[in-house]
């Protein structure tokens, strides 16, 4: 079965814009310092399953893009990076403790601001929109991903 993810990125870290310019329009998840969400990857997120990439953190949070899962999960390696914001010192290299999965963007959408999803009564219930989420990865229901990209 597959799954559908919302991943937030903020636009000054990783824009939809830069994810098209990478090579393959595809980017490494890094920086993902949440257990619950960095379980999601490592657990949970196959090849190929749908993305909502969401701009965070800016002027309009929003869903800009449509992509999908493009790798199994592997170590972040900004994690062993001293110079990296995301080092973490308590993680070894032989059992890392933050993993990442590529993420490829198939489209970039105009922007659905968070006004607009919170306006749609069949969104109501997606996770980005309960009052103190704050999860950088969060999994989108497939009734909610047909209400927003259209099809499953």
């Amino acid at each position: 079965m597959k799954n559908y993810w919302l991943m937030k990125s903020e636009p000054s870290e990783v824009s939809v814009d830069d994810a098209i310019a990478a090579p393959k329009s595809t980017v490494a998840w890094t920086g993902v310092r949440n257990y619950q969400a960095r379980n999601y990857m490592r657990d949970l997120m196959r090849v190929d399953d749908g993305v909502l990439f969401y701009h965070s953190s800016c002027a309009e949070p929003g869903i800009v893009g449509i992509g999908r899962v493009a790798s199994t999960p592997y170590p972040d390696p900004t994690q062993f990076d001293k110079k990296s914001h995301y080092y973490d010192a308590g993680s070894k290299k032989e059992e890392p403790r933050w993993q990442l999965v590529d993420v490829q963007v198939l489209k970039k959408i105009p922007n659905i601001t968070l006004p607009e999803l919170r306006a749609r009564p069949e969104l109501a219930a997606m996770l980005v929109l309960k009052k103190g989420n704050r999860l950088s990865i969060t999994p989108v229901e497939p009734k909610h991903w047909k209400a927003i990209v259209g099809k499953s």
